[in-house]
Order: structure tokens, then C-alpha cells, then sequence
């Protein structure tokens, strides 16, 4: 999974070691020397990580700028890099990460890793996955009622039933992932519904190891598109 990102610099000996770290992590680079421009070029496109040097001339304006909500998605997460007392601006710049310079390459790596890991997690948790499978669901003094699954997230499912599933009740709703050993099963509540049978449900309890094997089956399904 190719992420992109901008490194806002000049610093040209700088620049050529963080590209290599960005290419290792499967990340396109984009390098822009000119903060204005940069902007520019931000809302125009989005990128999946901004690294910015604190001691180009502008930057700090452009710090300010990124911090106004119309002009970045608070999806991208923010690194920051410069000579000195870089760790202590993470606060004024709205920075999640930051490193020194000259760059070591083994904490630009812990770094960059860590933005990348934080933006994959960011898309998994969001990421529907479409599948058709049956699923039971069960709702307390009711007869049992069949559906089928549409898409699947982390947090919930979108299923179609002929069934009258009522909306104020919990649930339990239970499929089998392909694949997978065993049936999950997990707590759950109508978020919405459709005239057309279709409903939208949130997971509100699933055990931690059928979790984690969601999570996983999610992942593989991410990555293999």
C-alpha cells in the first residue's frame, strides 16, 4: 500500500536522506521548497503525511496556516523538523511528531514509521470492506432473523433482511468471516435503516480475540485491493 506525502524544505542534503526512509516505507514523496507553494498545492490535493523544516523562511506562517481547520485534513499527521528546540514547538504548531537535524536516520525512521502506522490505523478503522454472507440475528424474545451482510467495518455492518428487526433493542448479531475457524458473534444496536431493508449496525461488544480476528481479515482485505 503506496502512501504519499510533502516535505516542505530546502535543505537539499536533508531532503535526500528523508526521501530514501520515505521510499523504504513505501510513501511517494513530493519535496516543494517553497512554503506558499506548498500550500498551495494542499488545497488543491491532499497527502497522507507533511513533513515541514521549522528553519525554512516562511515556514512559520505556514505552521499558522495549517492549523486553520478550512486548510488541512485533520487526517494528515504533521511532522515537523529543525536544528534545535524542535520537540518543544509540537504544542504551538499542532505537530504530532518531530526530529532534529541534522536527521539521524534511525529516529527518522522510528518517526516516520510512527506517522505511518497512525495513518494505516486511521484507515482500517474506517475501511468497509463489501461481502456477502448470511447472518443471524438475534434480538431478546424474538424469533431469530436471517439478513445478509452488505459491507463490514471495525465498528459495524451494513446488513439487508425481509425481517422485522426492531430498531430499540439490542442484539446479537453472528457470521462467519471467509476463511475464518469460527462464527463471531458480537453485541450490537440499529444505527439506521432504510425503507428497503436496509439496516446499519454498530458493534457495541465483540470478545478481544474475535476482535483481533476482524481486525486482521479487514487488513488483509485492504491491503489485497
Amino acid at each position: 500500500m503506496t502512501l504519499s506525502s510533502m516535505v516542505v524544505s530546502r535543505d537539499w542534503q536533508e531532503v535526500s536522506v528523508l526521501e530514501c526512509i520515505l521510499g523504504s516505507l513505501h510513501m511517494d514523496v513530493t519535496v516543494e521548497g517553497d512554503p506558499q507553494r506548498a500550500l498551495t498545492r494542499l488545497t488543491r490535493s491532499k497527502v497522507d503525511a507533511l513533513i515541514v523544516d521549522c528553519d525554512l523562511n516562511g515556514s512559520p506562517q505556514f505552521l499558522h496556516e495549517l492549523q486553520r481547520a478550512d486548510r488541512r485534513a485533520p487526517t494528515a499527521p504533521l511532522v515537523i523538523m529543525g536544528r534545535s528546540d524542535c520537540a518543544n514547538r509540537l504544542d504551538a504548531t499542532g505537530a504530532l511528531f518531530a526530529f532534529e537535524k541534522p536527521v539521524s536516520v534511525e529516529e527518522a525512521v522510528h518517526t516516520l514509521s510512527a506517522a505511518r502506522n497512525l495513518i494505516l490505523g486511521g484507515r482500517l478503522r474506517y475501511h468497509r470492506a463489501g461481502l456477502e454472507v448470511p447472518v443471524s440475528v438475534n434480538c431478546k424474545g424474538r424469533r431469530q432473523a436471517a439478513a445478509h451482510l452488505v459491507n463490514l467495518s471495525q465498528g459495524g455492518m451494513q446488513i439487508h433482511t425481509d425481517a422485522n428487526v426492531e430498531a430499540a433493542k439490542s442484539l446479537q448479531v453472528s457470521f462467519t468471516l471467509p476463511g475464518a475457524r469460527s462464527l463471531l458473534k458480537a453485541q450490537a444496536e440499529v444505527a439506521w435503516r432504510d425503507q428497503r431493508g436496509n439496516l446499519g449496525i454498530r458493534f457495541v461488544k465483540i470478545p478481544p480475540r474475535q476482535q483481533r480476528t476482524l481486525q486482521l481479515w479487514l487488513a488483509q482485505q485492504y491491503f489485497a485491493n
